[in-house]
């Protein structure tokens, strides 16, 4: 029975890490889309993101019946169940990341006044990098119990809001422009659209680093300020 469970524990972390490469593969995409400034990106990568989301729907659910499998057929112990319950959660988010990244791309696809778009876009290329390295530096937390990984996440997570902000400044100083007009506010809403979904790629990743401390410590810090 316990190499059987053992078997059942490994198979879901392989999927997972199957699964978090995609996510972040997803990520890298994305951000080589923003950083050029266009609005207009190429096919075939648009599609490669768009077939990517399915699959990661696909190994969500693939995922989660093993987790449901494992903990019913092989009742693993406790420090086991806390592993792959972190790792259930961090599942969550990373779907919700990936969600995220098509998201971004459809905000983008809708920017109906490109140099907006361009002279705001640095802000937005560098909000996506950050979260997206804070979702990198959560997920290392988790697969390599590193604490501190799963704190610089949790702390960084500020840095993203100011960045967000910084955007809506630069936004709102173009819009008090004499060449102010209906499709440049049009663009703005769907610029600010865009941030805070990248921003929220950024709290995703703050689940992920608590639940990677909830496997290392079995502590649950959801909901408490970080000492």
């Amino acid at each position: 029975m316990t190499l059987k469970k053992d078997d059942a524990i490994s198979a879901i972390m392989s999927d997972f890490e199957d699964f978090a490469n995609l996510v972040l593969h997803q990520l890298d995409i994305l951000e080589t889309l923003l950083s050029s400034g266009e609005t207009k990106f190429p096919k075939d990568q648009s599609k490669e993101l768009y077939e990517n989301e399915d699959k990661l729907d696909k190994l969500e659910v693939k995922l989660s019946d093993k987790i449901i499998n494992t903990i019913t057929l092989y009742q693993p112990v406790a420090s086991d169940i806390r592993k792959i319950m972190a790792c259930y959660r961090i599942i969550i988010s990373l779907e919700r990341v990936g969600d995220m990244v098509i998201n971004v791309l459809r905000f983008v696809e809708t920017i109906k006044t490109p140099k907006v778009y361009n002279e705001l876009s640095e802000v937005v290329s560098n909000m996506l990098i950050q979260s997206a390295n804070m979702v990198s530096k959560s997920l290392l937390a988790f697969t390599n119990d590193d604490k501190d990984y799963a704190i610089w996440t949790i702390k960084n997570d500020s840095v993203v809001d100011e960045l967000n902000k910084k955007m809506l400044k630069k936004a709102i100083k173009k819009s008090t422009s004499s060449n102010e007009e209906k499709q440049l506010l049009l663009s703005f809403i769907n610029m600010n659209g865009m941030v805070t979904t990248i921003e929220r790629i950024a709290d995703q990743a703050t689940n992920i680093a608590e639940a990677a401390i909830y496997s290392i410590e079995g502590k649950d810090i959801r909901h408490k300020d970080l000492k």
